[in-house]
């Protein structure tokens, strides 16, 4: 059986919650119980083609209930500088309510986009607009399941790129090679293949950076203006022939002068990048580090990135990426039980997939703008204080764990674990205020009365036992199956606190039944439940996808 050949079993509950946890930022119980029983091609068919659905989400708003714009969309305003910090973190705060809400339709949009957003990485504070951090942002999203070479091409004349990488100083006078390099070490070629062989010289680096002059960028965070964004300056440009070397098999790009040059000489660039043998291999590597597995073996490089790779660049798929995406989240090694519980959950995965299982609702931004920004900065400072900024991060390279050795190990150390603790305990112990009347949280008597047959009929119907609990709690939350006596543990030593039998809660259980509005009887079963689920969600197994 070829690790790339399709996924022939029907979707378990805990195939499809493996599949959904991978593909967005984490599942509703609904969403996998809706999924069970369909194929894989199914599945992931719905998934991208829900996509359609978040194309044009509602644009942000103005977040500060204080203003007497409040509730207004600002995109479509002057620039205000004394502004920029505040909507450059509603623009995050927009894109973070997307990847929460998935409106009952799941889709593989934001989880891929922000695939796009570490590997063609811009940060916003070096930007210093956050119009051009919206417009970069609603490019990915846009073009994240199109076509590979098309994406390249829009990202190289993106405004907030050129400011990034310095492209709008890039000259025929005094060219800025910045942009050249990543191109090709981080966004097409890669630096090396597998066998640690370079994949492109200083000369194309130096050809590249030629290639790419003439780029400018209008009225950035220039105040009152209504316009921006970028354009081709013929006369900063070098028209000169650019020769590559044999890395690219000295393919020359053509010289050329006038208004479209810088277009026609960007696509024979891009078509040069994407003709090395090595970039297909560099982004389907890339791509099966987020998605299945950090770690490529020589195995895994042989049999699963050399044909997706070969797949991706042949003449009947030509870059696209939906084909690609699919072929990888339906396939037999993408399922592999090696690869279940293989990734370290990133503070997204971790912070959003806790919010989703728990079926925590996302305020609307247009009517509930101010709950909405009170729930983004919980979930916004808790990921950054766990090493993930979306849309800001510490370099080129992207975020430490999609890069550096041990990938996705790097999100836990001393510090972060510490935080990623704090962080779910937010659920479990609800202290985030989004209104006068609501916090953010599990309802866990609202949990348990659900699975109480006859909740008032306390002498014709058993009480749920300790058991039954944690079944419900671990209900779609690990990865993998946690033992008996992990279980065993869970209820003597948590939730009974090593003083209690388990016959002590069916009382408790009971006395609660009996006077449901009774705050003590609460308090005595929130007690129990919180301090449960406070653990499960520190576990190491809970940490992990």
């Amino acid at each position: 059986m070829a690790l790339l050949d399709t996924y022939a079993t029907p979707l378990t509950a805990s195939t499809a919650a493996h599949l959904l946890r991978r593909a967005t930022f984490g599942p509703t119980h609904q969403e996998i119980a809706d999924f069970v029983g369909k194929s894989a091609p199914e599945a992931v068919d719905i998934l991208i083609s829900n996509a359609s659905y978040r194309a044009t989400p509602p644009p942000p708003v103005e977040m500060d209930e204080t203003r007497a714009d409040a509730g207004q969309p600002f995109l479509n305003k002057a620039y205000d500088n004394n502004r920029n910090y505040a909507y450059t973190s509603y623009v995050q705060y927009w894109w973070i309510g997307l990847m929460g809400e998935q409106l009952g339709r799941p889709s593989v949009l934001e989880k891929l986009t922000a695939f796009w957003q570490n590997h063609f990485v811009v940060a916003s504070t070096p930007v210093e607009d956050f119009r051009l951090t919206n417009q970069y942002l609603r490019l990915l999203r846009s073009k994240a399941l199109t076509n590979f070479a098309n994406l390249t091409i829009s990202i190289t004349k993106d405004p907030a790129m050129l400011i990034y990488q310095n492209g709008n100083e890039n000259t025929k006078e005094q060219p800025n090679e910045n942009y050249a390099r990543e191109l090709q070490e981080l966004f097409t070629v890669g630096s090396k293949d597998f066998a640690g062989n370079p994949n492109y010289t200083e000369q194309d680096v130096k050809a590249a950076a030629r290639v790419l002059t003439g780029w400018q960028v209008s009225n950035r965070a220039k105040q009152g203006s209504t316009t921006f964004g970028s354009s081709f300056n013929p006369d900063r440009h070098d028209t000169s022939n650019k020769e590559f070397s044999s890395k690219y098999n000295g393919t020359m790009v053509t010289g050329r002068s006038g208004t479209g040059a810088g277009d026609s000489e960007i696509s024979d660039l891009v078509n040069m990048l994407l003709s090395h043998p090595e970039t297909s291999k560099f982004i389907c590597r890339k791509l099966y580090r987020w998605y299945v597995n950090p770690n490529v073996s020589q195995e895994i490089e042989n049999q699963v990135i050399v044909p997706l790779g070969s797949f991706f660049a042949s003449s009947s798929n030509n870059y696209e990426i939906a084909p690609l995406l699919k072929k990888l989240l339906t396939s037999e090694v993408f399922f592999d039980v090696r690869n279940v519980g293989a990734i370290v959950k990133s503070p997204a995965e971790l912070m959003l997939g806790t919010l989703r299982i728990f079926d925590q609702k996302v305020p609307d931004i247009t009517s509930e703008y101010a709950p909405f920004r009170k729930l983004m900065t919980f979930l916004s400072n808790g990921m950054i204080r766990q090493q993930l900024n979306f849309l800001n991060q510490p370099s080129v390279f992207g975020s430490l764990p999609y890069y550096q050795m041990g990938y996705s190990r790097n999100w836990i150390n001393e510090t972060t674990l510490g935080l990623r603790g704090s962080g779910t305990d937010a659920f479990a112990y609800p202290w985030v205020e989004l209104t006068t009347t609501q916090k953010l949280g599990i309802d866990v008597l609202k949990i348990l009365r659900d699975i109480q047959p006859n909740f008032a009929d306390v002498s014709g119907a058993a009480a749920i036992t300790c058991e039954r609990v944690l079944e419900r709690f671990s209900k779609n939350l690990f990865a993998t199956e946690i033992s008996q006596p992990q279980k065993d543990f869970l209820i003597d030593s948590i939730m009974m606190m090593k003083s209690s039998p388990r016959t002590t809660w069916i009382r408790e259980w009971d006395a609660y039944r009996a006077a449901p509005n009774d705050v003590s009887k609460q308090n005595v079963i929130l007690w129990r439940c919180r301090a449960l689920l406070k653990y499960m969600l520190r576990m190491a197994e809970y940490q992990v996808f």
